[in-house]
């Protein structure tokens, strides 16, 4: 028996190892820098378009525009997740434009007067300049490269979530849709939401999602503010509590209802792939 493991042992070392190619690259989408008047820098731009966006040359297509979308941020997730309910007729087929950010507080936030987050985070407060690259930049490119169908959604967590909600009452024009995935609405002392005296008429007819984890259950003041003002606007709304969920797990739980709230197919899928968008009874 010994010296039949040797022979077979001494046959395996003397077989040609199989054979593989060099390997091609996996194309997921396309990255462009674009060299940006409203911040003052290059930043990235990454483009995925649906599988049939090449074929289909007549198809035009809504754009999820997502923040924090760099190929090291949640452009990966995210596109997966919109690849999959695209398939499954969970949601209408999108192309997916990641907006990458560098200094989210800078980005993302916008101005304070508090001295002590001024004293940790100097650059905050510049969502503003943030909103306008989106808006003179980002969107007229993308409305000119690619075939747009002229309605475009947005999605974000944390202080992108944050973000998110400051533009739905800031600028609710920019978009037709928001998710903001448990915004940072504790930031400044919930001053954003403190402010929903801005959300009005301009904000009717509006798809909002806000997803809100455990940690911002416990204190949900600035988050019942701010959805309270949207139902008396007459914004659609989908308020959509998991207290099952922390801050870092609600992302991945909830997106693809997200979008499908959002980006709703023509046709509704089976009932038996349980495809549900999940609010609150007072939503």
């Amino acid at each position: 028996m010994f010296n039949g493991f040797l022979l077979a042992a001494a046959l395996a070392a003397a077989a040609p190892a199989p054979q593989a190619s060099a390997g091609t690259p996996i194309t997921i989408g396309t990255s462009r820098t674009v060299a940006s008047k409203a911040l003052g820098e290059q930043r990235a731009i990454n483009v995925v378009l649906p599988a049939g966006y090449a074929k289909a040359t007549a198809k035009r297509y809504p754009v999820i525009y997502l923040i924090d979308g760099g190929v090291d941020q949640d452009l990966l997730h995210v596109a997966g997740v919109v690849q999959l309910g695209s398939i499954w007729g969970r949601m209408g087929e999108a192309i997916l434009v990641g907006i990458e950010t560098k200094d989210r507080r800078r980005e993302l936030v916008g101005k304070t007067s508090d001295p002590e987050l001024l004293k940790k985070y100097p650059t905050a407060g510049s969502s503003a300049a943030f909103r306008a690259f989106l808006r003179d930049e980002v969107k007229p490119l993308v409305e000119r490269e690619y075939r747009t169908s002229g309605k475009g959604v947005v999605i974000g967590e944390s202080l992108a979530g944050l973000f998110i909600v400051e533009t739905y009452m800031a600028e609710p024009a920019l978009f037709d849709g928001y998710a903001a995935i448990d915004p940072s609405l504790w930031w400044d002392k919930e001053a954003l939401s403190r402010r929903t005296a801005a959300i009005g008429t301009a904000q009717r007819g509006k798809r909002l999602y806000v997803a809100l984890a455990k940690e911002q259950l416990e204190t949900p003041a600035a988050a019942n503010r701010v959805t309270a003002a949207a139902r008396t606007a007459g914004s659609e709304l989908c308020v959509a509590p998991r207290p099952d969920q922390t801050h870092a797990t609600i992302y991945q739980q909830v997106e693809a209802q997200a979008l499908q709230f959002l980006l709703p197919p023509a046709q509704a899928a089976p009932p038996e792939f349980g495809f549900e968008v999940q609010c609150s009874p007072r939503s």
